[in-house]
Parts: C-alpha cells; sequence; structure tokens
C-alpha cells in the first residue's frame, strides 16, 4: 500500500510539471508571438530558475511570468522531492529488507528450503504444519516478491545462494524449480555441501527420475504421475482416498498419521510390540514398520520384534502421538506416566 501511494505522487507530480510546460509554452507563444520550440524554451528557463531571454512588455505578459514562476518552480521542486524520496526510500528499504531477511534466516534452525516459488513451490508451502519453518529461493524477482515466509533470491543452483539460505542447519531442501537438468544439478550441489541432508526432488519427466535418484535425492516426485494416480485412486476408492487425505493433512479429524524413529538408544529396541505394551501405554496404533533396508511390514502382530532403525508409522490422536514418540525415546513410564528426571 505504502509503495503503491509513493508512486502515486511521482505520477501526479510529473503530471504536474508536464501541465505547467504545457501551459507556459502555449502562454508565452501568444505573448511573444515565437515558436513552439522558443515557448517551451523560455518556459523551462523560467520553472528552473535559469533566467529569462526577453522582458515582458505588457501587464498581462508580466502577471503570466509571476504566476508561472510561482507555479512552475513549486510544482518543480515538489517533483523533484518526491521521486528523490521514491528513490531513495525504495533503495533503502529494500537494502534494509533484505538485511533483515538475512538476519532472520540465519536464526532458523530444522527449517524447510524450497527451491522454485512456482506453483509446486507453493503447495509445499500450504502443505507444511503451521509450525515448520520454510525458507524459500527463487531466482525471479516477481515472484520472489509474493512470497511472504523468509527468501533469498537468486540461483539455487550457486552455492552461495544455499548457504545464504541456510542448507547448512535445514533439515530438508526441496528442488523444485521448472528445469529437471536445474533440479539434477540443485540435488548435485546440496548433497555436496551436506553429505547427511535429505533432499526430495521435483521430476517433470519419468527419465529424469532414476538421474536425480542417482544425483543424491533421498526422494523423487513425479506431479505429473502422482496427479494421476489420485485421480484413479479417487475414480475407484473415493472414501478410502478422501479419508487418507483428511487424516494427512485436514483439519477437522483428530487423528493423524506419524512416523517416529526408533534407534539403538530407545527403551523399547528390540521388544515385540506386545511387550512393548505400545497400544495399552500410549493410545497409538502401529499400523507399520520401516526397516533399514526399505521394507515394510504392514499390520504387524503383536509378536513383531522392533529393532532399533526402524521406523514406526502409527495412526492416532495428536495427545497419543506425543505419548508414543516420548516412550520410543525413554520418557514413558507404565501407564502412560511419564518418567521423571534422575536427581542429581
Amino acid at each position: 500500500m505504502l509503495e503503491r501511494n509513493r508512486w502515486r505522487r511521482v505520477r501526479i507530480a510529473l503530471v504536474a510539471v508536464a501541465l505547467v510546460l504545457v501551459a507556459g509554452t502555449i502562454g508565452y507563444k501568444l505573448i511573444f508571438d515565437v515558436g513552439p520550440l522558443q515557448a517551451l524554451f523560455d518556459t523551462v528557463s523560467v520553472v528552473t530558475t535559469i533566467g529569462f531571454r526577453q522582458q515582458p512588455h505588457s501587464k498581462g505578459a508580466e502577471v503570466f511570468s509571476i504566476v508561472l514562476i510561482l507555479v512552475g518552480v513549486g510544482t518543480v521542486l515538489y517533483a523533484f522531492g518526491v521521486v528523490l524520496e521514491a528513490i531513495i526510500e525504495g533503495q533503502l528499504r529494500d537494502a534494509f529488507g533484505r538485511r533483515r531477511m538475512e538476519r532472520r534466516i540465519a536464526r532458523m534452525r530444522d527449517h524447510v528450503i524450497v527451491c522454485g516459488w512456482g506453483r509446486v513451490g507453493r503447495a509445499i508451502a500450504d502443505n507444511l504444519p503451521a509450525g515448520q519453518e520454510l525458507a524459500v529461493d527463487d531466482s525471479g524477482p516477481e515472484r520472489i516478491a509474493e512470497v511472504s515466509h523468509p527468501n533469498v533470491l537468486g540461483d539455487a543452483t550457486d552455492d552461495a545462494v544455499l548457504e545464504a539460505a541456510g542448507i547448512q542447519r535445514c533439515r530438508a531442501l526441496v528442488a523444485a524449480v521448472t528445469s529437471d537438468a536445474d533440479n539434477l544439478y540443485l540435488t548435485l550441489a546440496g548433497r555436496t555441501l551436506r553429505p547427511d541432508l535429505f533432499i526430495v526432488a521435483r521430476a517433470r519427466i519419468a527419465s529424469s527420475e532414476d538421474k536425480l535418484l542417482r544425483a543424491g535425492a533421498n526422494r523423487v516426485v513425479n506431479p505429473q504421475a502422482i496427479g494421476g494416480a489420485r485421480i484413479a485412486a479417487f475414480v475407484l476408492q473415493p472414501h478410502v482416498t478422501e479419508f487418507l487425505d483428511v487424516v494427512m493433512h485436514g483439519s477437522d479429524i483428530e487423528y493423524r498419521l506419524e512416523e517416529v524413529s526408533l534407534d539403538a538408544r530407545s527403551p523399547i529396541a528390540g521388544q515385540t510390540l506386545r511387550d512393548a505394551h505400545v497400544r495399552d501405554r500410549t493410545g497409538a496404533l502401529v499400523l507399520a514398520l520401516r526397516g533399514p533396508d526399505g521394507t515394510f511390514t504392514t499390520n504387524p502382530t503383536p509378536e513383531t520384534v522392533m529393532q532399533a532403525g526402524y521406523i514406526l508409522i502409527a495412526i492416532g490422536t495428536t495427545a497419543q502421538l506425543s505419548a508414543l514418540e516420548k516412550l520410543v525415546g525413554g520418557q514413558v513410564g507404565e501407564g502412560g506416566i511419564p518418567r521423571r528426571a534422575s536427581a542429581p
């Protein structure tokens, strides 16, 4: 709003200067009977206080010159001030705004970097939870101006741009720029800067998926293929598909799907689901286990052993899933009661 008002004043000031010049040119042409160019020259000389070529030869000419001097000089000074203000304020605002943005990104930890603010990038931002910090990178000034999240303007394939977006402190990098070639190069750059980074890459064509995986992407997403599969699922099983959507992204249902990592330090590592009393102690239902080799054990039996390195995929309320995370981390005792910290 302030930006629009500032440039509106600039337009008004320039129109006022143009009107003064037109009025002065017409007046001096009639008074001195000179050509249009000479009349314009005399008008510009007067309103810029350079001087006047010839003296008025009548009272009317003197009055006209006085009015032109007062109105013209005032209008030119006003226009000069408005234009200068717009230039200086715009540059200062951009400089200070960018500096504030850099400081904000420097304070971020475990954030997600989304490279590419197109339709896919916007959809990613819309589907991330409210508490998840996000940094956006795009090389288009028009697109980056629309971003409300912390952002970096520049080519994401440049290591310096990724560093500015906080790649050394982020939890994940999303390569979602338009070109598969750029996403491939971006994936390589991200993997070089952070060998342990979780990278998700977008692929526009199926043949790029394998290349992106070999370049270092942990997951590759083809929006066209996923969109087709989603449409087919709605055709065949609309209620199941909609339920999964609500569980994953909706806000009008209490239950959620969540994944919890089980490391070697967990007190339930090596136990069966029955011995750990996961359902009794947390209320969450374990739907599947994923082993370190990527294989899934769906609908695990109570005798299924939860080994270190497994991922538990569970469904439950927010409170139940929170209790599951505490149980896996050794913070929940029997009956779901949080363990007390040991006295020093």
